[in-house]
């Protein structure tokens, strides 16, 4: 059975599948996995999926994972979409299926992105530009976009800092200046249809995402990436009053444990009558679980 708001007590949108369950971690992401492990102070060995949905069934949590298709960016090989598919499909009362499909590819990757919507259960995608090394607006990505917009599926845009790359030499060669927020406003504009999620408090840019998703009625927030003890300010007040049907609950596990994250939410000065929609109904509403848009 589809995941059921009712059975669970949040929903979290923010969930990596970092390593596959039949190939060996790849040696270009494993240097990555080093640098991020350190910065937030997480430990280094990733999850396999099957531990990940195991441990957000006993915290009866459920979540949207995904994996990060960033090949031509950082030459790392990929999970598959449709490893993550499959199991998720599998544990489809606890896990729901998003996809990643680098820019890059186009209309090739367009062809992938149908076919996991169409045949595989697919029900959301997940970009990353600075780890794609692509400024999301670039016209090589609209193909994909076109697929996501025509289903009205939900999107999931990195903004802000990346942990990845953090402390290496150069960053790793990754480029901070496609985490800008602004970024994805033509998009937003050109794609009315598809959801677009905007991932973490997007520091150092955090009013630019406050801003969209105040002008846009179909842009949202995810809280993931940061304990809510660091937020900035605005963002707890922005959520507590304008935009708190458009904040929603996300980890970045492994990174962050959602228990860890949810602690630290109940401090930070959410009002109790937001919470709710923060922690699972904003969600259920984009993910089209309750039957609303």
């Amino acid at each position: 059975m589809p995941v059921d708001p009712n059975k669970v007590r949040a929903i979290d949108v923010h969930v990596h599948a970092e390593v596959s369950c039949h190939d060996p971690e790849d040696p270009v992401m494993g240097k990555f996995f080093d640098a991020a492990s350190h910065y937030f102070k997480a430990p280094r060995e990733r999850p396999k999926m099957p531990e990940i949905i195991e441990l957000y069934r006993e915290t009866n949590i459920a979540f949207c994972m995904f994996t990060v298709d960033c090949e031509s960016g950082m030459g790392a090989k990929r999970v598959s979409n449709y490893e993550v598919a499959e199991i998720a499909n599998k544990n489809d009362d606890i896990c729901i299926p998003f996809a990643s499909i680098d820019p890059h590819k186009g209309k090739y990757g367009a062809r992938e992105a149908l076919d996991l919507i169409e045949n595989h259960g697919v029900k959301g995608f997940k970009f990353h530009g600075i780890a794609q090394n692509a400024h999301p607006a670039d016209r090589m990505g609209y193909p994909i976009y076109e697929v996501i917009n025509e289903y009205k599926l939900p999107a999931i845009f990195h903004t802000g800092h990346s942990g990845m790359g953090t402390g290496m030499r150069g960053g790793g060669g990754m480029r901070l200046k496609y985490g800008e927020p602004m970024l994805i406003d033509d998009v937003a504009v050109d794609f009315p249809d598809m959801k677009i999620i905007l991932a973490h408090p997007s520091w150092p840019w955090v009013d630019q995402s406050l801003s969209m998703a105040l002008h846009k009625d179909n842009v949202f927030i995810d809280l993931s990436g940061w304990s809510p003890k660091y937020f900035p300010k605005q963002v707890v007040t922005y959520a507590n009053t304008q935009l708190k049907h458009k904040m929603m609950f996300g980890s970045d596990f492994p990174l962050i444990h959602p228990d860890k994250w949810i602690a630290a939410a109940k401090e930070v000065g959410f009002r109790d009558e937001v919470m709710p929609g923060i922690m699972k109904d904003n969600a259920a509403r984009v993910l089209g679980l309750t039957g609303q848009e």
